[in-house]
């Protein structure tokens, strides 16, 4: 049986896009050009639940359940700033932009998600929600100097507050994994609050 790889995420406007390029491109100017893989600003997005291999009749399944998990929420603004490594700036993996929303309206949204598409056969995750925009993974080729280097400018970075938005919808996105990296394609979108 066939299936497809997916998950579930808030896409960015194109403003946003535009101003993490320009942050990717701070950060590369610190760095070893072959330390990090930076994401393609078009790819980044906001990942609320990741489903992996899916199913044909669960991708049916899981485009409705995003529906009824959407018609809870009004639109969500949330803001962009600060950046970090994880797991932390010592043993960097990946770099990551913070994203700010205190009202909770992401959680919500994601735990609405998380409770549609658990019944469907997809566990729901045990770890707590970290909203973050990944912008780069850390290659395993990199010395140990490299990867030094990496956490050194992030960690004195001194970024704050980039962008603000507001989610108007939330997208169902299968991943397509090749050579020159991971192509999305969007299945389904619903409006947040219809």
């Amino acid at each position: 049986m066939s299936t497809l790889r997916t998950f579930i995420a808030i896409e960015l406007d194109e403003e946003l896009k535009d101003n993490l390029a320009r942050l990717q491109n701070r950060l590369r100017a610190g760095m070893s050009p072959r330390s990090v893989r930076w994401v393609r600003p078009e790819s980044i997005h906001l990942t609320l639940k990741f489903l992996g291999d899916t199913t044909a009749e669960q991708v049916e399944e899981v485009k409705e359940a995003l529906a009824r998990a959407a018609a809870g929420s009004g639109p969500i603004t949330f803001s962009l700033g600060g950046v970090g490594c994880f797991p932390n700036t010592r043993r960097p993996r990946v770099v990551w932009v913070g994203l700010h929303e205190p009202a909770g309206a992401l959680a919500r949204l994601r735990d609405a998600v998380e409770g549609q598409v658990a019944p469907l056969g997809f566990p729901t995750e045990k770890r707590p929600f970290s909203p973050h925009l990944t912008l780069g993974r850390v290659q395993r080729h990199a010395s140990k100097s490299e990867v030094q280097e990496v956490g050194n400018v992030v960690a004195t970075s001194g970024i704050g507050d980039i962008d603000e938005m507001t989610a108007t919808a939330v997208s169902y996105i299968q991943s397509e994994l090749k050579p020159s990296g991971a192509v999305y394609t969007t299945l389904a979108r619903a409006e947040l609050g219809e």
